[in-house]
């Protein structure tokens, strides 16, 4: 679906057009065009690819979509992949850009996302002078608003591994506290692999032999790349504060099991001597002088209460019970 598509000359929008005058458009001098799809057919990328004269390859990874963040050079044209994040349900959904970047047109496809760019078309436009810098500096732009996106979510999964946190030493927690962990530690992985990748391919972009395209923008990316390279040193800390949290509730899981079992140890030890007891006295031989004794019941009863006494004391004492 055809979001914009709008040309601008020296930094000022000069027209909404229609996608099959592009090609004339891009014959104009200081003229760039900016185009948004959402969710295209293969007819509209087709159609795309041959007003821009996109590279087939691009355009083939922009129709399957399902690829890692990237960005890749083909002659004078640059073809970029970013993954979308977004929360819903209180689980995280992937989407995907994919933006294509000429000297003089950008085209961005955004594929299984909601949420669009229209906020970074307004902020361009309403600052001329950048956005005269040409489809560079919109390709800044558009990922700059795909990193500052992530930082939401990272912040949520922050606070939400504070509150696991403070519930580890809760008895009877830890089960719970476990499921919960490894589903978080799902999330910063699949944070991590919309970050880390775009990081390395950020890194192109600023140092070294960058891009013609990107020549006048290469500052910008670094301040894009300063953020990556936060977003993952913060994903790092987390996932290493999860792995961490999981050993301590699973220590807490083997603690309370060694509780249950000095219990039952203790319970044992308690009633073998009585069993033990009971044993030695029905055991029926013919000479045995206190089964004979009038007393001899009473006094079996008692020592039997007393030694479970004194054992359920020495227990207790210890903490075993």
């Amino acid at each position: 679906m055809l979001i914009n598509c709008t040309a601008y000359q020296h930094g000022r929008k000069l027209a909404d057009i229609p996608v099959a005058a592009i090609s004339d458009y891009l014959q104009r001098a200081d003229t760039f065009i900016w185009v948004a799809l959402k969710d295209p057919t293969a007819e509209e990328l087709a159609q795309m690819k041959a007003e821009f004269a996109l590279h087939e390859l691009a355009v083939e990874d922009a129709h399957h979509g399902h690829q890692r963040p990237k960005v890749e050079e083909y002659e004078n044209e640059l073809f970029a992949v970013m993954h979308l994040i977004e929360e819903k349900d209180n689980a995280l959904e992937v989407g995907e850009v994919h933006v294509f970047v000429g000297t003089n047109y950008i085209l961005s496809v955004r594929n299984r996302s909601e949420r669009g760019f229209i906020d970074v078309r307004r902020r361009c436009e309403r600052e001329p002078k950048m956005l005269a810098k040409g489809a560079g500096y919109v390709f800044y732009a558009l990922m700059d608003a795909v990193v500052d996106r992530y930082f939401p979510v990272i912040e949520g999964l922050e606070s939400e591994l504070e509150a696991l946190e403070e519930r580890i030493f809760t008895k009877g927690a830890a089960h719970s506290s476990i499921r919960r962990l490894y589903r978080l530690k799902r999330k910063v992985t699949l944070l991590k692999h919309a970050v880390t990748p775009l990081m390395e391919a950020a890194g192109k972009l600023h140092s070294g032999r960058v891009p013609e395209v990107c020549a006048n923008s290469r500052h910008y990316f670094r301040d894009v790349y300063d953020h990556l390279t936060r977003l993952n040193a913060s994903l790092d800390s987390i996932r290493d504060t999860i792995v961490t949290a999981i050993q301590v509730n699973l220590s807490m899981v083997a603690i309370d099991q060694t509780e249950i079992a000095k219990r039952l140890a203790a319970w044992a030890g308690i009633f073998a001597v009585a069993t033990a007891f009971a044993g030695i006295w029905g055991m029926n031989f013919a000479h045995m002088p206190e089964l004979e004794w009038q007393y001899g019941y009473p006094f079996g009863i008692t020592v039997i209460a007393a030694t479970s006494a004194f054992l359920w004391w020495r227990f207790k004492k210890a903490k075993w019970l």
